[in-house]
């Protein structure tokens, strides 16, 4: 619990900031996959999130948003999670980033229609970089980073009023200097780091906010929520038929996970 109330503190002290153009691309996306999107579709609408768009082809997919985060589902039995970044040309975006010591493990055969350039960050974690291939587009509603510290307690104000205001995709290392010099090097800026309880930092390229936490209480990437009245929240989302709920620090601080295997932390604000 002191973990989480110590990082809390950290975000309230964090500067208003406009959204500004991501060196990656024009439009991020969480991406996972998924052996039935049907049910992953409605498992985000119980959620908060709102279908966007979907198609058959090349492969079936449903883009789905709750106003300030995007989220891009492909039917694979495969799993898999990570960033996708959309742009209108990502072929001399790689040519810039192989320059700059980025090797990417796979990239987009002849003739096919989705340009997919697929990286590693040190720790294992999945990014992509694909060409647009139907007019995505970058959620315009605020985050925990944009909201003005006033909206803060008005959940009101919230996009997504189940889940809170989006405030990082958190992810785990082994090593956060090294990991920072990794991002930093995507176009990333460093809005806050810190020592302790343990080391962390917070992270935006103006698109996404990226959470890197040197720690060991959680071994997995989760979206992040906060907000105010998070139990009235909470039994709202169990209403919805949700119960998957793990507490993390106590009851109005939890874990939430997809069955596809997505983590959602759902946090409180304040003391």
């Amino acid at each position: 619990m002191r973990l989480i109330l110590f990082y809390l503190l950290i975000l309230l002290c964090l500067p208003f900031t406009n959204t500004a153009q991501s060196k990656l691309g024009d439009v991020a996306s969480i991406y996972v996959t998924t052996s039935n999107l049907d049910s992953s579709l409605s498992f985000y609408e119980k959620l908060g999130f709102t279908k966007k768009a979907a198609n058959e082809y090349p492969v079936p997919w449903v883009q789905v948003s709750d106003g300030s985060l995007l989220v891009t589902m492909r039917k694979d039995n495969t799993p898999y999670i990570g960033l996708t970044y959309y742009m209108s040309d990502p072929e001399s975006l790689v040519a810039t980033l192989e320059k700059d010591s980025i090797v990417f493990i796979q990239k987009p055969k002849a003739g096919d229609f989705i340009q997919r350039y697929l990286f590693k960050t040190p720790e294992g974690f999945n990014i992509v970089l694909s060409n647009n291939p139907g007019g995505f587009v970058q959620p315009a509603g605020p985050t925990l980073l944009t909201m003005k510290p006033a909206d803060y307690t008005d959940p009101e104000k919230y996009p997504n009023k189940l889940c809170g205001a989006f405030g990082e995709f958190a992810y785990p290392v082994s090593n956060l200097a090294a990991s920072l010099r990794f991002w930093k090097k995507l176009g990333f800026a460093v809005k806050s780091e810190m020592k302790s309880p343990y080391p962390h930092a917070i992270l935006s390229d103006g698109l996404m906010i990226i959470g890197l936490h040197q720690a060991t209480h959680f071994n997995y990437p989760a979206i992040t929520y906060f907000g105010i009245k998070t139990a009235d929240r909470i039994s709202q989302l169990k209403k919805n038929g949700l119960q998957s709920f793990t507490e993390m620090g106590g009851k109005t601080n939890v874990i939430l996970q997809t069955w596809e295997g997505q983590h959602f932390f759902i946090f409180s604000l304040g003391m």
